[in-house]
């Protein structure tokens, strides 16, 4: 892809906090909004871009349902990179609107339960219209009063960057509930080399527990703890077959080349039904992992120099 311009799908229109986190990692790539991030992971794997950004935790909310989802079904994708985005609202409207007018809001699920008691004190009984993104809530709204029409919903939370795009004006700033809030992005992409280590790494999977089988999720945990590795992410997973059944996604600290994650990977696929590697990569907040006392690369390899001294001891 040298010397050519990256085609970077993202979860649009234009405004959105992924849009934001987009001009984070790729700020000269051709940027191609999608209605949703199903539509910005699938045109990755059709080929139709090179690479993604969605969304995928947040600080308040938690795991985003369909990136997880997404990612761990389907045709191979792996994430190469990371973003983080500072989230605060704004509640805009079109011009001439007072907030005594507004009896439903329309912005997306994730950010309405970020805002929900701060719209409460603003607009008591107001209801919520989902929309795909905060931008195209805004969008839709800009668009119907141009044209004179009902839009089904008076105002819109949005991301304060995205207002003035879209004409509106601002009638409350800060709407959200917790200041200091963050939504974590990731770059996805198909198969291919690893990013390099840089020691400051995450390492992302998708694995399945046997079903009823006792003591399975310590099983699966215990891979993780017995070789040194923390999780900063995990978040059950429907298999959506049957009641019950349930995968796990999961976000460790380290890289594929760190002798623990190796070690890792190898005790999972020897235990769990199902493994997905959805790639290592750098972590946006570059803070280093540091191993404790025994889980070093050096520890690895002079635990297995000795194994190997007493393989090659004389016994006669």
């Amino acid at each position: 892809m040298e010397g050519q311009v990256m085609r970077y799908a993202f979860l649009g229109p234009v405004g959105t906090f992924t849009e934001a986190a987009l001009l984070q990692v790729a700020p000269d790539a051709e940027a191609l909004p999608m209605p949703d991030v199903v539509s910005a992971l699938d045109a990755v794997r059709r080929g139709d871009a090179d690479r993604a950004v969605v969304p995928i935790e947040n600080s308040v909310e938690g795991g985003v349902s369909a990136t997880l989802d997404t990612l761990s079904s389907g045709a191979p994708l792996v994430v190469v990179g990371e973003a983080l985005v500072p989230i605060s609202f704004v509640l805009a409207a079109p011009a001439g609107t007072r907030i005594e007018d507004v009896r439903a809001i329309a912005t997306h699920p994730h950010a309405w339960a970020q805002c929900r008691a701060s719209v409460a004190e603003l607009a008591p009984g107001v209801v919520h219209v989902p929309a795909t993104s905060t931008a195209a809530a805004g969008a839709l709204l800009a668009e119907r009063a141009v044209a004179g029409e009902d839009a089904g919903y008076q105002a819109a939370l949005m991301a304060p960057h995205s207002v003035a795009a879209y004409g509106l004006d601002v009638l409350a700033a800060g709407v959200e509930d917790n200041a200091g809030a963050v939504t974590r992005f990731v770059v996805v992409a198909r198969p291919g080399a690893v990013p390099a280590r840089t020691g400051a790494d995450k390492t992302t999977l998708f694995v399945h527990l046997p079903h009823d089988d006792a003591g399975a999720l310590l099983t699966m945990l215990e891979q993780f703890a017995t070789r040194g590795v923390n999780l900063s992410r995990i978040e059950s997973r429907p298999l959506g077959d049957a009641l019950g059944r349930y995968a796990f996604s999961i976000d460790a600290e380290g890289h594929l080349e760190d002798e623990r994650i190796w070690a890792t990977l190898q005790g999972l696929y020897r235990v769990c039904p199902r493994v997905v590697f959805l790639g290592s990569y750098p972590r946006a907040d570059r803070r280093p992992a540091t191993p404790a006392p025994g889980f070093s690369d050096a520890d690895y390899a002079a635990a297995r120099a000795w194994v190997e001294s007493l393989r090659g001891t004389d016994e006669a």
